[in-house]
């Protein structure tokens, strides 16, 4: 799926949500109009399914996948991941790497967008 397929009128609807993001300090509602305008993003295809990430599209490589949680009958996803586009190093990428979306299945769409969009350490507790 691409962001140039979706009707025009489902784009202009993307742009009046808002989404929650920390990363690097910075924090705060951010806005997906300003997000598609700067950002160039486009869908990834994490566990089957189509999501929109407030990131550009140049940082889908660095990308990975960790752990998707599916909830509320599979309207929302919660998604782990990690990032490397902006880690210093290996040994930092536990600091510098993770994310957490959390993305809600778009109205009558099949693909899902970011609502919280947070730096994560990246930690395993077994």
């Amino acid at each position: 799926m691409k962001l140039s397929d979706l009707p025009p009128d489902v784009v202009e609807r993307i742009k009046s949500y808002r989404y929650d993001q920390i990363l690097e300090k910075h924090e705060g509602p951010e806005n997906w109009a300003a997000a598609l305008r700067y950002l160039e993003p486009e869908f990834l295809r994490l566990s089957g399914h189509d999501v929109l990430l407030p990131v550009s599209r140049r940082q889908h490589p660095n990308i990975q996948l960790l752990r998707c949680i599916a909830g509320d009958g599979g309207k929302t996803l919660t998604l782990f991941l990690k990032d490397t586009t902006y880690a210093s190093s290996p040994r930092d990428e536990m600091f510098d790497a993770g994310r957490i979306a959390i993305c809600d299945r778009f109205e009558d769409q099949g693909f899902y967008l970011t609502i919280v969009y947070h730096e994560w350490f990246i930690i395993e507790n077994h």
